[in-house]
C-alpha cells in the first residue's frame, strides 16, 4: 500500500512537472537600451549641414536585463540610400553600459548620409538609433 501511494505521488509530481515545462514560453529577451545624447552640441535628429561640417553624435547604451550584457557597438553609414557600410565596430568590455561621443565630418554636397548606431547584447539582440544628414 505504501509503495502504491509513493508511486502515485511520484507520477503526480512528474505529470505536474511535464505540464509546467510544456507551458513555459521561451523568454524573448529585451532589447538593449540605446539613445542619443540630446544636449547642446550633439546632433540627434535629421539635419541639413554644409559639406565638411563637423557633427558630433553622442550615444548612451545600457543592458536591459541583468544577464544580457552589451557585447558590441557598431556605427554604419549609408550614402544616398545605398546599403549601409560599417564604419566602426567596437567590442565592449564593460557590458553594463556604454557611453561615447562620435565625431563625424559631413561628406560631399548634394548627398544624404544616414548614420546608424547599433548596440548588441549577449543574446544577439540589437537596438539602433539613426539620423540622416542632408549635405549642401
Amino acid at each position: 500500500m505504501r509503495k502504491l501511494i509513493s508511486t502515485a505521488l511520484m507520477i503526480a509530481v512528474l505529470v505536474t512537472a511535464l505540464i509546467n515545462l510544456s507551458s513555459c514560453e521561451k523568454d524573448a529577451g529585451k532589447l538593449p537600451n540605446i539613445a542619443f545624447k540630446t544636449t547642446a552640441g550633439y546632433t540627434h535628429a535629421d539635419a541639413t549641414v554644409a559639406s565638411g561640417t563637423p557633427v558630433l553624435a553622442g550615444i548612451t547604451a545600457s543592458k536591459a536585463e541583468s544577464a544580457d550584457v552589451l557585447k558590441t557597438f557598431n556605427v554604419s553609414k549609408s550614402i544616398d540610400g545605398a546599403a549601409a557600410v560599417s564604419v566602426t565596430n567596437t567590442t565592449l568590455t564593460n557590458g553594463d553600459s556604454y557611453d561615447v561621443d562620435y565625431p563625424i565630418v559631413a561628406g560631399a554636397a548634394g548627398h544624404t548620409e544616414k548614420w546608424s548606431f547599433t548596440v548588441t547584447n549577449r543574446d544577439g539582440l540589437t537596438n539602433t538609433v539613426s539620423f540622416t544628414l542632408t549635405l549642401n
